[in-house]
């Protein structure tokens, strides 16, 4: 059998072959126009005939069997070598940009910066382990806002069924994220009919996580209140640390299910693309049809383990880590005058202003002011909860989401239903109720000013 590939080519060719000799190009200036493929051709004169030359023999193809190509033998994942190097990135300190790095970084750690975006917009394919089931083929497909690594309306299903006695994720029918795609037809997820909860999640920016992941344990343990102010407590996501092994403070996700940049990029690698990795090294079956991975997983895990040098989900994890925050906007009157409002509405109960990095011997980490308006807490936010229950988080439990680059991210909530900050604070419930009702009570040119200082962060 021909190989599919050239198949396609080779008609490709030809197609673009018909097209020519049926709408020729233009002839360059000056040159005569050539006569209607209609019109009579003169005779040319005996002395202009000339033989033609005899054409070349076509090299001969050779025959290859496409059959690896429609159920290849498992193998090693081939990734591609990065022969040219992409630019060192050009930053103004003075005027920082979104996808800017972290000031203060070394050469070294510019170059794992541009390394690790160029493998965070990178296009897997199947050959480098994508699939069988996936979400998208590239980290910036779902993190591009604002620039490269923000967030975006592409959101991703969760499912599940709550009974009598609890939440149910259906982890035996591929619960609770939903992969919408597939590379093949036969192995496409569905929401199953078992489920009677789905819900949305927007993709969330990773500006900063860096300094996120360089706030201490213990700096975010302080904010737990043993006893409620204005209704407000919180509970620390404690979570064991794939990387590590240990117990830690999640910070990363919705449900702050994840306590590092390493175990958070290896998580998405696995259940966002199907790529597997040492972390992760078991494939995700389609609705848990393990006949059906059967028949659609084609290269060894863990997919994402190259012989030599760093993983794809490292690269991009060292490009996370190095990214710097979003830039704040200058303020004006009337943002100055809105951050007195978000204070005094009680908003800063949750969203903390600021937290600080602990001692570090890498000075772009070494006890610097996070300011992400999050206390990187778990609350209960009452009917603004998804109802997914996801390591220690409740049904009703949500990260506090850091409101850094607001201005970039729209629309907001887990789900992305408010379309602007007047409708993302109106649906707070549980814990943020009394904030909620102070600001509902504020007029419309105070809600304003409140909204002009969100969108200086």
């Amino acid at each position: 059998m021909i190989n599919a590939r050239l198949i396609g080519t080779l008609a490709l060719v030809a197609a673009a072959s018909q097209v020519s000799a049926v709408n020729p190009p233009p002839p360059p200036p000056g040159a005569s126009k050539p006569a209607p493929m209609n019109a009579p051709m003169a005779a040319p004169a005996p002395s202009a005939i000339k033989p033609a030359p005899a054409p070349a023999p076509a090299p001969v193809k050779p025959v290859v069997d496409d059959s690896a190509l429609l159920a290849p033998a498992k193998q090693p994942a081939l990734r591609p070598h990065v022969l040219i190097k992409p630019p060192m990135p050009r930053m103004n300190p003075a005027k920082p940009l979104f996808g800017d790095p972290l000031p203060g970084l070394t050469t070294a750690q510019l170059e794992l910066f541009v390394d690790g975006k160029a493998d965070f917009e990178k296009t897997e394919d199947v050959e480098g382990g994508l699939g069988p089931i996936f979400n998208e083929s590239s980290c910036v497909a779902c993190h591009n806002g604002g620039a490269v690594g923000g967030a975006s309306p592409r959101n991703v299903t969760r499912f599940g069924r709550v009974t009598a006695t609890g939440f149910d994720s259906l982890d035996a029918l591929g619960g609770s994220l939903l992969q919408d795609q597939s590379i093949l037809p036969a192995a496409r997820e569905f929401v199953p009919r078992e489920a009677n909860l789905v819900v949305r999640r927007n993709s969330t920016p990773v500006f900063g996580l860096g300094l996120m992941e360089a706030i201490p344990d213990a700096a975010i343990l302080a904010n737990v209140r043993k006893q409620p102010v204005d209704g407000v407590t919180g509970k620390a996501a404690m979570v064991t640390d794939v990387v590590s092994g240990q117990t830690r403070v999640g910070r990363f996700g919705w449900k702050a299910q994840q306590a590092t940049v390493l175990g958070f990029a290896a998580d998405a690698y696995a259940n966002e693309m199907g790529v597997t990795n040492r972390y992760f090294p078991k494939e995700n079956a389609p609705n848990g049809d393990a006949a059906k991975l059967a028949k659609s997983d084609f290269i060894q895990d863990p997919e994402d383990a190259p012989a030599t040098g760093l993983a794809d989900f490292e690269k991009v994890a060292n490009f996370m880590k190095l990214l710097g925050p979003p830039p704040q906007a200058p303020a004006t009157a009337s943002s100055n005058a809105g951050k007195q409002l978000f204070a005094s509405a009680g908003c800063v109960a949750c969203h903390v202003p600021s937290l600080l990095t602990g001692p570090n011997t890498d000075p772009a980490f070494d006890r610097k002011e996070v300011r992400l308006y999050s206390d990187l807490l778990l609350h209960d936010m009452g009917s603004l909860g998804d109802g997914i229950v996801q390591a220690p988080a409740g049904p009703r439990e949500m990260r506090t989401a850091p409101l850094w680059g607001l201005r970039a991210s729209a629309p907001y909530l887990h789900d992305g239903r408010a379309p602007n900050v007047d409708a993302a604070i109106a649906a707070h419930d549980g814990e943020a109720k009394v904030s909620r009702d102070r600001y509902l009570k504020l007029t419309p040119a105070q809600k304003k000013q409140l909204a002009d200082f969100l969108m200086t962060l």
